[in-house]
C-alpha cells in the first residue's frame, strides 16, 4: 500500500502482527463541530489512515456537529469506555486534566508552527500521559484550527474599551472566562451545543473561535464583526478511551497511533490551505473583519499579566510554563 509504505513505523507495526487477527472495529467518533471544520478534516484524515494501515479491517464512523453530546459529556463518556472516541476543544479537557491548560493560556502559542513544535514533542507526549492518568483518556491525535478571533453581532471592536458593554460567550473554562475579566467584562459561560441558538437570539452578542470553525457553524447569520485577536491558537484533540485501546491488540494500538500521526499532519494541511479562502467566504457572507489597535499590545499585557501566574500551579508549576516557552524560542518568565 503506498500510504503504508511512506511511514516511518511501518516496519514495527508489521512485526507486530498476528496470526490470529483481532475481530474489526468500527470506531464511533464523537464531533463537535460541523462539516467543513478542521475537526471533521483531522477525523477524516484519521480514518482513512486507519483504513489504510489496518487493510480495511477497522474503520471508524464521525458523529458531527455534536449528536452524542456536549464536548465536556463526550470525555465522561471515554473516561468509562461507553464512547471509542472525541474530537473536541482542548479546553474541554482542562476540567479533567488541568495541566492540558497550558495550551489555552492567552498568548503562549503565536503560531502554527509553534503549535506543532509543542504537540508533536515532549511537551504534548507528557500532556497526553497526564490525560491517561487524570482522565482516562489518551490523546492520539492534535487538530490545528487557528487562532481564536472575537465575533460580535453589535460593532466593531478593535479595542479593550470596545467590548464594554458585549455580552460575550466562552467556554466553561476558567482560563478563558479570566481572560475575558482581566478585560475588563464577566463572559457568559455557555455549552457549545446551545451557542449559535444563544447567537441567534440575542441571549449573548459575541464569542470567539478561529476561522474555519465560524465558517462551518455558519456564524455569518448571526454575525456582522470579526476581530483578528490571537490571544489563544485553538487545539483540539482526538481522544480515545484509554479502557477501549487497552482492550486493542498490541499491534491494532499500533495502528491506532499511526493513524493518529497521519490525522495531526493532515490537520496542519488544511489550516495552511483553507484559512485564507475561508476568510474571504466569511467577508462575501457580509463579516466585517478587522485588527486590534497597537498590534493588540493592550489585549496582550492585560491576559498575559493577570492570567499566567494564577494558572502556573494548575498546570503543574512555573518550571512547566518556562518549558513551553523555551520549547518555543521564547523567554522564560519569572515569579
Amino acid at each position: 500500500m503506498k500510504f503504508i509504505k511512506s511511514l516511518s513505523t511501518a516496519a514495527a507495526i508489521a512485526a507486530l502482527m498476528v496470526a490470529a487477527p483481532a475481530s474489526a472495529k468500527n470506531f464511533k467518533i464523537a464531533v463537535g463541530d460541523s462539516g467543513g471544520s478542521s475537526q471533521e478534516a483531522t477525523g477524516i484524515g484519521f480514518v482513512n489512515a486507519l483504513e489504510e494501515l489496518s487493510g480495511g479491517k477497522h474503520t471508524g464512523t464521525l458523529f458531527l456537529n455534536g449528536q452524542l453530546g456536549s464536548e465536556q459529556d463526550t470525555v465522561n463518556d471515554a473516561a468509562i469506555g461507553t464512547l471509542d472516541m472525541s474530537l473536541l476543544a482542548i479546553n474541554n479537557i482542562t476540567p479533567f486534566s488541568p495541566s492540558v491548560g497550558v495550551f489555552t493560556l492567552p498568548y503562549v502559542i503565536l503560531s502554527l508552527e509553534d503549535a506543532e513544535t509543542l504537540t508533536n514533542g515532549p511537551i504534548g507526549q507528557e500532556l497526553t500521559e497526564n490525560t491517561i492518568n487524570d482522565a482516562g483518556v489518551r490523546i492520539v491525535a492534535w487538530t490545528y484550527t487557528g487562532f481564536r478571533v472575537l465575533t460580535n453581532s453589535k460593532k466593531p471592536v478593535k479595542s479593550v474599551a470596545d467590548l464594554k458593554g458585549l455580552v460575550i460567550r466562552v467556554p466553561k473554562n476558567e482560563i478563558m472566562i479570566d481572560t475575558y475579566k482581566a478585560w475588563g467584562i464577566s463572559p457568559t459561560p455557555m455549552a457549545w451545543s446551545e451557542t449559535f441558538a444563544g447567537l441567534q437570539t440575542k441571549v449573548v452578542d459575541g464569542q470567539d473561535n478561529p476561522y474555519t470553525t465560524i465558517n462551518a457553524m455558519k456564524f455569518y447569520e448571526v454575525q456582522k464583526y470579526v476581530t483578528n485577536i490571537r490571544y489563544i491558537f485553538s487545539i483540539e484533540p482526538l481522544i480515545i478511551s484509554e479502557q477501549v485501546f487497552q482492550e486493542l491488540s498490541a499491534e491494532d494500538q499500533a495502528i491506532v497511533l499511526e493513524a493518529g500521526k497521519a490525522a495531526t499532519a493532515a490537520s496542519a494541511t488544511f489550516l495552511r490551505e483553507k484559512e485564507a479562502e475561508i476568510k474571504q467566504i466569511l467577508l462575501e457572507n457580509g463579516m466585517e473583519i478587522s485588527d486590534p489597535e497597537n498590534n493588540e499590545e493592550e489585549f496582550i499585557t492585560l491576559a498575559t499579566e493577570a492570567v499566567w501566574p494564577k494558572f502556573y500551579d494548575s498546570i503543574g508549576g512555573i518550571e512547566k510554563m518556562n518549558a513551553v516557552l523555551t520549547a518555543i524560542g521564547r523567554d522564560p518568565v519569572s515569579e
